[in-house]
């Protein structure tokens, strides 16, 4: 089992969204996320005062999926969130050791 991590730019949340669902993915979480890498901070000016924005709005999509199926769900993130610009994001895979549906009990693979 594996838990697919995306961070993405906000105003591109709903086409990886579409993406997903029309892959077949039926659940995810999404959480609003910020920080920095590449393209850093920015400033900006506000009645004449010129602010540092340190970290940048994005959201943070998790998606748990079996092992067969990660590579593509990675894949499907990626085309989808891809506009070609710095500050697309990043998509990791961590493994899992268990997973419990808690209604049901139901574990591993059934689970998700």
């Amino acid at each position: 089992m594996k838990l697919i991590t995306a961070i993405v730019q906000p105003t591109i949340l709903q086409t990886v969204q579409v993406a997903l669902a029309q892959y077949g993915v039926t659940g995810m979480t999404v959480s609003e996320a910020s920080g920095f890498a590449r393209q850093r901070g920015h400033t900006e000016v506000y009645r004449g005062t010129e602010y540092t924005i340190d970290f940048i709005s994005k959201a943070r999509i998790e998606v748990l999926a079996t092992d067969e199926k990660a590579d593509r769900i990675v894949q499907v993130i990626c085309d989808a969130a891809r506009t070609g610009s710095v500050g697309d994001g990043k998509v990791w895979v961590s493994t899992l050791d268990q997973v419990v549906r808690i209604r049901t009990s139901e574990t591993g693979d059934d689970a998700i």
